[in-house]
């Protein structure tokens, strides 16, 4: 290399180098502080594309199990409101019996009759004021679509059937057990009614089911898509932090050879005094 006084070579190079040195060093720093792999998108332009496409699609999946869950507790709400019918029922069960014995007088099933009459209003109020936030349950059979999937296909969705519950639904708003012919009808009403509740009920229940199995594959998704998401994205620190130790020595051997770089003029300047 020419001894230079006008030029230095030898101090441009070392300023190039220390300057790639000190990039290095702040891209380590700038991974370390953020716990990213690619802190920014010149780290990785394609990594950063397929990780937000992964990203995207574990956000989908949390919002379809939080989806799930709400029909999982539409269902529970529902289930909730048919266990207090089933109990209306078992109770005018028994009153339709007791008016049934020939041992009671007309007072008596008079008596009987205003409790049974109060059940069978009580049943209608439930099925009318069952509700999932503003979403009327019982008072009409209603068919409600669950999004637990993150596409717009069937294979993505569950249509929940729920049907009309109360007394009219139930055949029972005209019985009576006034009488023991009534009483005596009014029983096999009520045992119609009950083998209903407990067949919707059942019904609900196997639903439950189902639905948990899409929640736990809405979580196994995201659980799995994270893990990927992560393996691109996130950085390895021990890795990073060797990376980090030698680019500051780098940084400073640097420093110092461009320190001696800058000398080099005074080598000239001590050839022309001679």
């Amino acid at each position: 290399m020419p001894l230079s006084i006008y030029s230095n070579l030898a101090s441009l190079d070392a300023q190039i180098r220390l300057s790639r040195t000190q990039d290095m060093v702040g891209q380590n720093m700038a991974h370390l502080a953020s716990g990213l792999r690619i802190a920014n998108v010149s780290d990785d332009p394609a990594g950063l594309g397929i990780s937000v496409g992964f990203d995207t699609q574990v956000r989908s999946y949390n919002q379809a199990a939080r989806n799930t869950n709400d029909g999982l507790s539409l269902l529970q709400t529902v289930d909730g409101a048919l266990g207090q019918i089933h109990g209306a029922l078992q109770r005018m069960r028994e009153l339709a019996m007791q008016s049934a014995n020939g041992t009671l007088s007309d007072t008596d099933r008079t008596n009987l009759q205003t409790e049974f009459s109060l059940l069978q209003t009580e049943i209608t109020r439930i099925g009318g004021s069952t509700k999932f936030g503003s979403v009327p349950l019982l008072n009409a059979d209603t068919s409600i679509q669950l999004q637990v999937g993150v596409l717009n296909t069937g294979n993505d969705q569950i249509n929940v059937t729920v049907h009309q519950q109360d007394a009219t639904k139930l055949s029972l708003n005209l019985n009576q057990v006034g009488t023991i012919a009534n009483a005596t009808a009014a029983l096999a009403a009520v045992d119609t009614a009950i083998s209903s509740i407990s067949t919707e009920r059942a019904a609900l229940g196997g639903m439950q089911n189902r639905l948990r199995v899409a929640l736990d594959d809405d979580a196994n998704f995201a659980k799995n898509l994270g893990a990927a998401v992560s393996r691109i994205r996130d950085v390895d620190v021990a890795k990073e932090s060797a990376e980090l130790a030698r680019n500051q020595v780098l940084s400073q051997a640097g420093v110092a050879v461009l320190a001696q770089a800058n000398q080099v003029p005074n080598q000239a300047l001590a050839l022309l005094r001679g």
